[in-house]
């Protein structure tokens, strides 16, 4: 039996081992790697997309957590060459509010921005439309269980 790991908001995670890697998405935006030489995988999960410069740089920005993740991989003996990713989340959870939607399209775009800079294909996804997401991710074989969850959990997201 695989090894479980939880991610929260702000958090990256490298499977060196084979583990299974889960989160909750709503708004938010999950990126998973997958070294396909390395069979390493791993997991992030931001809430906003950009940083601007003030209070700490932290990866719960798209644009700090995708690079860092990249360069733990690296570190690790990982290759971008080798690396493909997958994209979930970016929902509009909350229906009433557009600048919710726009979140959740801001997060999609930044990874597919930053994903393109690092020439790391995307080979999957399953973003926006209005329902969380809970994605677990088998890291070792780069699988993706995917279920859609109900908003009323998903409003700290």
């Amino acid at each position: 039996m695989l090894s479980r790991k939880f991610i929260h908001v702000g958090e990256i995670f490298i499977a060196i081992n084979p583990t299974e890697i889960v989160t909750v998405l709503g708004s938010c935006v999950g990126v998973c790697l997958y070294d396909k030489v390395q069979m390493i995988g791993a997991m992030n999960h931001y809430l906003l997309p950009l940083w601007n410069g003030n209070g700490l740089e932290s990866p719960k920005f798209g644009n700090i957590s995708i690079p860092k993740m990249i360069e733990n991989m690296e570190n690790i003996g990982c290759s971008r060459r080798n690396m493909e990713a997958k994209i979930f989340g970016g929902a509009n959870i909350h229906k009433t509010n557009t600048e919710g939607q726009m979140i959740g399209q801001k997060n999609i775009m930044i990874a597919k921005e930053i994903l393109r800079q690092y020439t790391i294909p995307i080979k999957a996804e399953d973003t926006g439309g209005n329902n969380g997401r809970r994605i677990m991710m088998i890291s070792d074989a780069n699988r993706i269980i995917l279920k859609y969850v109900q908003n009323e959990i998903m409003e700290n997201d």
